[in-house]
């Protein structure tokens, strides 16, 4: 199955398994994680913009 950018995203989230064939070292774990992080803190970044603007009532 051809890695396309939602492919990794779920995995970052552990939302798809993991490809058993990809290799695994100590730079790779800790690259993916740093991505999950950031990942995770960009979505709840939108969503607190979202709610600040839709809750002004205007």
């Amino acid at each position: 199955m051809k890695s396309t950018f939602w492919h990794q995203i779920l995995t970052y989230f552990y939302i798809r398994k993991r490809n058993p064939n990809d290799p695994r070292d100590i730079n790779t774990t800790l690259m993916h994680g740093m991505n999950r992080i950031s990942l995770f803190v960009f979505l709840v970044g939108i969503v607190v913009m979202l709610f600040r603007i839709f809750s002004r009532g205007h």
